[in-house]
């Protein structure tokens, strides 16, 4: 069972990773650390940027929750 969760939780972890490198913009590194904001002020996410930034979330949600219970199984 303890295979299961670990097996679905290295999945997740992939997925998480990929997601959040399709959110950012590409504005080279100081992008990537937050130092490039670009002026632009308030943000209103729409379209596919809003999937992701709701899969990513829903994504952290099961990592955490998959990450418990497999320290609860393997504790």
């Amino acid at each position: 069972m303890a295979l299961y969760f670990n097996i679905a939780l290295i999945l997740v972890a992939v997925a998480l990773v990929a997601v959040i490198v399709l959110q950012s913009r590409g504005a080279g590194l100081g992008g990537l650390g937050g130092g490039d904001y670009g002026g632009t002020g308030y943000h209103v996410r729409r379209g596919l940027e809003r999937v992701l930034f709701n899969v990513t979330i829903g994504l952290s949600v099961a990592f955490f929750i998959l990450a418990m219970l497999s320290a609860v199984i393997a504790g």
